[in-house]
């Protein structure tokens, strides 16, 4: 039992910890009853009962992490439990893959054995992705070098599952493109009966290498290659197999995609392991298909479809970024479905022969279903139904009726749960612009505090207040947006402006949550300096505001979305005390671009900008999003012509300050090469500073993230000076 001087220290770091999303560390687990969770500290893994805090116990001492032979404990990130539950799966010398630690060793604890085993051996190290146990627990299935292998766990014999991964043919993971835009990872999945492996495989000999270049860490430069289909390229094939492990023999299952640059962006098995399901995109994403399909022949049927003008979003949409999963009901027979065909983001039920019915059926978003309790036949869901800035719970029988706020009313701001296996108890996080309280314990459905939140924070009184406003432009367009004045205002005086923009449909910037209104890049008090600080939230934007407003920007991307942008910025002119000769704008990644189109379409009215990692031209970025948003550049060039900021840098009239980082596998640094050529082109001075080495966050080495704040605040401060007048 944890030291009690010590216990609630621990819940809080247990929670911090979960709650954290850009931290190598593990990801929330909730033991298999629902009463508690696992939990890291100095002193090894527990299991922490958030009700009863006197009954959490530790789980693995750290003593018990020490391998032989060493001396230290292992590092662990992240861990399973066994299906017996006598044995551990730890995950520890992680290391990144893309955007996220992914590789790295793993090794099994024996509790009954006090035994510490090192998995895969033989292999490289640092070089095993998505470890996880049989269902009956007796074997490990991981992927290393893009090829999957099962280890016995008794006899720890490695079978060799698939013989042809190379850095080109990707079994059981995924190609960068995939795994950005679909946020899909682990890519097998067990049959349920532990005979069985599905996986993906891509083939990526087409796709092309997009080289970057190394100059700083030898005496000669060296490239990075990284596999990148670009807009206007084909996506890498993709296919499903089934491997029988006991017959060591595989089939390729028929996906029944009518050409073969489509996507495969889900796929599971079904409840009785006799086949799987799987969801099927066109190459324009704007056509989907369910998939079942029969693990003894491979032979599939299409058992629903669905069509979009626009596009179609998968899973990862609705179930906090990740694809992954099928939520099922009625013993396997039917399954939860999202889909915006109704106007609205809608839950559905699908049964296996693609009957269709409508739950949700009330006109307002939902967010994301956040879970399905099958003992009371209840679907929680996120939404906010009044105000597209806000975040609350909501619950509807499976059976249908009216859906019913959980949230108390008082609650108001970005309210999320992390709700236990059992339905009965939640992590709740309530957030606005004023306050946070994080990781309180509450019951379900009532709603009841069982244990305070761990972490509260209030703004300081002598912190300027965000305010919420909307603005309806001269397109009869009604935006939402935040603003926070100057200290000491004076309505009768003139102060610059900064807005801030995203502008794209990956995320929105008008949300109610503690940290709205901060300017994490500006080196001290931008309201005490004398900024208006702005954002605007314009059409295409992922806010809970029906399926036209999010879908309006389908082949429009910076268009209309820098035209919302530019006449709600006049609108807020309106209010009189903004100094239109002191107007700047900034943002990162589609921020970034929004800000180089704004600067270029708008020069008017933007005097000043700062753009980070911006892409500068529509047809350099990759082929899933760009294409999702866009449609085929074979098909409307055109479209992806007119929506990039390089075809307008010849208008930038203003101040601009270009940042990229040189080792960006996202948004290349040739996008601010091209964009600089056409700014040298037409003789237009600009600012510029590259990152050698870093990525498309810009966050690597000592001193880099204080360094941008002190480019940009010095930037900021020398072209568009602060103060009133």
């Amino acid at each position: 039992m944890f030291p009690k001087q010590t216990l609630v220290k621990k819940i809080a770091l247990a929670l911090l910890l979960a709650a954290s999303a850009n931290m190598a560390v593990a990801q929330m687990q909730w033991t298999a009853d629902g009463t508690g969770f696992y939990s890291f500290s100095k002193e090894g893994i527990g299991i922490i009962n958030p009700l009863q805090p006197e009954k959490s116990v530790n789980f693995l001492t750290s003593k018990e992490l020490i391998p032989d032979g060493a001396s230290t404990a292992l590092d662990v990130q992240s861990f399973q439990v066994s299906p017996t539950g006598n044995s551990l799966l730890l995950f520890a010398n992680t290391q990144r893959v893309w955007r996220e630690n992914t590789r790295g060793d793993y090794w099994l604890f024996d509790k009954q054995q006090k035994t510490l085993v090192q998995l895969g051996k033989g292999l490289p190290s640092a070089s095993l992705m998505f470890a996880k146990f049989s269902p009956d627990g007796t074997q490990v299935a991981y992927v290393s070098k893009h090829n999957i292998y099962v280890e016995d766990i008794k006899t720890k014999e490695i079978n060799k599952i698939t013989t042809d991964g190379t850095d080109r043919i990707i079994n059981g993971t995924f190609d960068w493109a995939y795994e950005e835009e679909f946020g899909t990872q682990d890519g097998f999945r067990w049959s349920p009966d532990g005979t069985k492996i599905a996986f993906w495989k891509q083939d990526a000999r087409q796709t092309k290498n997009f080289l970057m270049i190394n100059n700083t860490d030898s005496l000669y430069a060296f490239t990075i290659p990284v596999e990148y289909p670009k807009v206007g390229l084909p996506p890498s094939p993709t296919s499903i197999w089934i491997h029988d492990i006991k017959k060591d023999n595989g089939i390729k299952v028929n996906d029944l995609l009518s050409a073969t640059d489509g996507y495969i962006p889900r796929m599971e098995w079904l409840t009785d392991g006799k086949g799987l399901i799987f969801q099927t995109l066109n190459r324009k994403q704007n056509e989907s298909k369910i998939v079942v399909s029969n693990a003894s022949t491979g032979q599939s049927n299409v058992i629903h479809t669905e069509q979009d003008k626009a596009w179609i979003d998968i899973k990862s949409r609705w179930n906090d970024g990740d694809p992954a999963g099928w939520d099922w009901l009625n013993g396997g027979k039917e399954f939860i479905w999202v889909s915006e065909k109704g106007g609205w983001r809608q839950i559905y039920t699908i049964d296996l022969q693609g009957k269709e019915r409508l739950v949700t059926k009330e006109p307002f978003d939902i967010i994301q279903i956040e879970m399905f309790d099958a003992k009371t036949q209840t679907i929680y869901f996120s939404a906010s139904p009044d105000n597209a800035t806000q975040k609350y719970l909501y619950k509807i029988s499976l059976k249908g009726g009216k859906a019913s706020r959980v949230t108390p009313s008082g609650l108001q701001g970005t309210n999320s749960y992390t709700i236990s296996p059992n339905g009965k108890i939640a992590l709740f996080n309530s957030s606005n612009t004023g306050y946070r309280a994080a990781n309180a314990v509450v019951s379900l459905p009532d709603h009841k505090e069982l244990a305070p939140a761990q972490q509260v924070a209030k703004a300081s009184a002598q912190d300027a207040k965000t305010e919420f406003f909307q603005v309806t432009t001269a397109d009869g367009v009604t935006l939402d947006g935040w603003v926070v004045k100057p200290k000491n205002f004076d309505s009768t005086k003139k102060y610059p402006v900064v807005f801030y923009v995203y502008g794209e449909p990956a995320s929105q910037t008008v949300t109610d949550a503690f940290g709205t209104g901060k300017n994490r890049l500006y080196m001290g008090d931008m309201a005490a300096d004398g900024y208006v600080y702005v954002s605007l939230e314009n059409r295409g934007a992922p806010a809970p505001k029906g399926r036209e407003w999010r879908k309006s920007i389908y082949r429009n991307i910076g268009i209309l979305n820098i035209r919302d942008q530019a006449m709600g910025a006049r609108e807020v002119f309106k209010w009189g005390f903004i100094d239109t000769a002191r107007v700047a704008v900034w943002g990162w990644s589609g921020g970034g671009a929004s800000t180089l189109n704004l600067l270029g379409q708008y020069p008017e009215i933007y005097k000043t900008g700062i753009s980070i990692a911006p892409v500068t031209n529509q047809l350099l970025y990759d082929n899933i999003y760009q294409e999702r948003y866009m449609g085929l550049p074979q098909e409307n060039e055109e479209d992806f012509l007119n929506g990039s900021a390089i075809s307008y840098a010849k208008n930038v009239k203003g101040n601009l300050l270009l940042v990229h980082g040189t080792g960006d596998d996202n948004v290349h640094y040739q996008n601010a090469e091209v964009y600089i050529n056409e700014l040298i082109k037409y003789n237009i001075p600009f600012q510029m500073m590259s990152y050698p080495n870093r990525s498309h966050s810009i966050s690597e080495g000592e001193g880099t993230s204080k360094h941008l704040g002190l480019i940009y605040t010095r930037f900021l401060k020398e072209y568009c000076p602060p103060g009133a007048k």
